[in-house]
């Protein structure tokens, strides 16, 4: 806080003192090696790419997690879709993907594992504003739209999330696109997924495949929502996806065999971040099980 404190600024969490590292212009600057550091959760934004990410490991890290879409090669991760993909021999630098990514993902992995499949997709999703955003009309660096002010306006933006899910499920690569509307609203977001079936269906059948999921392999990443629920009462909810069952059955076509709507809900910010410390701790148990072999 000061350059003339005495001793090095802390933060305590829980009763557990965490040194506070003065921030620098290349991760490779950073003392991790000194500070014993093998995990670095890299929420820059800065260093997505795999060669600037990398600057940590060169700082004595072992592992970097970048929590946002990555580029350069960087294994793409989305908890409950493809983590047993992880390989401690050769994902060093590896992404968490989007906060959408990881809510849309679940629903997708659902659809493939109970034999619905998927012939093209489009999701939208209502995103609650984030700190790239504007608190009054200026620039923005991505588009123009983008730098209206964020909380007074609804703002169609373009998103990568969709297309995304093709690096967690290789078999949607080219079927999924979506966009985002950015709302005035400071947390909590939800995803429109229109999709059609490869085989027929009804929205029954698909809405009974995702509860199913939700308290068996999906428990604990996929969530149900049944009641009449708005954005703020997802806050803190810690699932990457809860899906609204109500809305979802409710908003579908009837008698339609293969073109259908579901709804989703994820705290983009709490829930992401249960993701993170879940990706931490699955590959430091991996890694700790590579090193007893």
């Amino acid at each position: 806080s000061s350059p003339s404190a005495k001793a090095n600024d802390t933060i305590v969490i829980n009763g557990h003192k965490i040194l506070c590292v003065q921030a620098t212009r290349s991760p490779a600057d950073l003392p991790w090696g000194k500070l014993g550091v093998e995990y670095v959760v890299e929420s820059t934004g800065l260093f997505t790419e795999k060669t600037k990410a990398e600057g940590h490991i060169k700082a004595g890290a072992k592992k970097v997690i970048i929590s946002a879409p990555a580029k350069g090669g960087v294994k793409t991760i989305v908890m409950g879709v493809n983590e047993q993909e992880y390989n401690s021999a050769e994902h060093n630098v590896v992404s968490n993907a989007s906060c959408t990514t990881n809510c849309l993902a679940p629903l997708v992995h659902v659809l493939y594992k109970e034999g619905f499949g998927i012939n093209t997709g489009l999701m939208t999703t209502i995103h609650a504003y984030t700190a790239t955003q504007k608190t009054v009309d200026g620039v923005s660096q991505k588009d123009w739209r983008g730098g209206r002010a964020a909380a007074c306006n609804i703002i169609p933006s373009s998103t990568g999330a969709a297309k995304a899910v093709g690096e967690v499920l290789p078999l949607t690569k080219g079927k999924l696109t979506g966009m985002s509307f950015r709302v005035p609203t400071p947390d909590v977001s939800v995803v429109d997924f229109t999709v059609t079936t490869e085989k027929d269906t009804s929205i029954k059948e698909i809405d009974a495949a995702l509860k199913r999921a939700s308290a068996t392999y999906m428990a604990n990443i996929l969530a149900v929502s049944k009641e009449e629920l708005v954005s703020t009462d997802f806050v803190h909810n810690p699932h990457s996806s809860i899906y609204d069952s109500l809305a979802t059955l409710q908003n579908n076509l009837p008698n339609e065999k293969r073109f259908f709507k579901i709804v989703s809900w994820y705290d983009n910010e709490w829930g992401y971040s249960n993701r993170v410390v879940d990706l931490v701790r699955f590959m430091a148990t991996k890694d700790s099980r590579k090193s007893r072999l």
